[in-house]
């Protein structure tokens, strides 16, 4: 795998609710000049990632409902229309968990859909929280997400109980097959976990940790 490759595997991630308006610029900057994928921020911030990332092919992602997921449905699509028209072009989404835990699957996947239509034809990946679901809750959940229309199924927030798994990654790729993506996201900080969540079937690694991750890729290569 080259660094190339790899940057373009990575979500460049900012979420700290204290992150300011240089710390952003400066995550535009990396992104831009590392070639990660997407840089994935906060919804305050993405109008001005969206003008310091024009032109780069860099994507910017944000997130909705976050971190609990428990908002309403039309407070995600107003969040969702929001982000698209400040120049978002992917979607992070939290399930809603506590309607899921509740066994209200026509609940979960109207709001996931509900997210998929504001979105106008942008990426949605819709994050399940494995931390807190059973392997049959997270196989079900992708299937919710799968009807639903979304593109991605993600393993966390960073902000739950435990991050990325092997072992979810895995489950999640049986349960999506090929046809939609998945990304692993949630306490990946090195070199050798990024490649066991790629392994296990991840496509997509979201990550605060990328310019650290590339230098020790690049570091090996020399």
């Amino acid at each position: 795998m080259t660094v190339s490759n790899l940057a373009s595997m990575i979500d460049h991630t900012l979420l700290k609710p204290e992150a300011t308006a240089s710390d952003i610029d400066r995550l535009c900057r990396e992104a831009s000049e590392l070639g990660f994928g997407a840089v994935c921020v906060n919804p305050w911030w993405v109008f001005r990632a969206a003008e310091r990332l024009k032109g780069s092919g860099v994507r910017v992602c944000t997130v909705v409902g976050f971190p609990l997921g428990a908002t309403s449905t039309e407070a995600k699509e107003a969040e969702t229309k929001r982000a698209v028209a400040d120049g978002a072009s992917e979607i992070d989404m939290v399930m809603n968990i506590g309607a899921f835990k509740s066994g209200d699957r026509q609940g979960v996947e109207d709001d996931i859909r509900a997210v998929v239509r504001a979105a106008g034809g942008r990426t949605v990946k819709v994050i399940l929280e494995t931390g807190l679901l059973a392997e049959e809750e997270i196989r079900l959940a992708c299937e919710l997400a799968k009807a639903a229309g979304a593109h991605f199924v993600k393993t966390s927030t960073g902000f739950g109980p435990g991050g990325a798994t092997v072992e979810a990654v895995r489950i999640m790729r049986e349960a999506v097959g090929r046809e939609m993506g998945v990304k692993a996201s949630g306490g990946i900080r090195n070199l050798a976990a990024a490649k066991k969540m790629i392994a296990a079937g991840a496509n997509r690694i979201g990550t605060s940790s990328g310019v650290a991750i590339l230098e020790e890729l690049g570091n090996r290569e020399k």
